[in-house]
């Protein structure tokens, strides 16, 4: 696998800590290692492509724009409880579906190799409109809406 202007190949490991909380012990996985392709691949490492999509550009503005860039290492969750590195990716949607669903998610801080790579992809094809959708129901301004008339109505 190659990088390109669109994928990064990256090799990702995790390691499993056990951690003690009071007298109970439970296991939390953490990234051991996640290096370029170019490098020796570590031992237990998967190799996951971080992909881009011109769709996602919106996102992965609002990540870059941020003031921890955040890569996102979404797992498979063995029956026996191992997680095993999947995707990789920069878009915080692609996170939130994941955890939504119970799908294990690593957030780790985003390389500044990556988010320079990231905000190149960006440039060239294009910045998409970030728009923040309001409720069509509600007009703060008029102070209208569901919960508007609450407050005089209790006696």
């Amino acid at each position: 696998m190659q990088h390109t202007d669109k994928i990064w190949p990256m090799y990702v490991s995790l390691k499993k800590v056990q951690v003690q909380t009071g007298r109970w012990t439970s296991v939390r996985w953490e990234l051991e290692h996640i290096v370029p392709a170019t490098q020796p691949k570590p031992d237990n490492a998967v190799l996951i492509p971080l992909e881009l999509y011109k769709d996602q550009r919106g996102s992965y503005r609002i990540n870059l724009d941020m003031n921890n860039p955040t890569l996102y290492i979404v797992c498979d969750e063995l029956s026996d409880g191992t997680w095993i590195p999947a995707i990789i990716s920069a878009d915080q949607h692609v996170s939130a579906g994941c955890l939504e669903s119970d799908t294990p998610v690593l957030n780790i801080p985003m390389p500044s190799a990556i988010a320079c790579w990231i905000e190149a992809f960006i440039t060239r094809h294009g910045e998409v409109e970030i728009s923040a959708h309001r409720r069509k129901h509600v007009n703060r301004r008029k102070n209208e809406g569901p919960s508007a008339n609450r407050s005089g109505n209790m006696q």
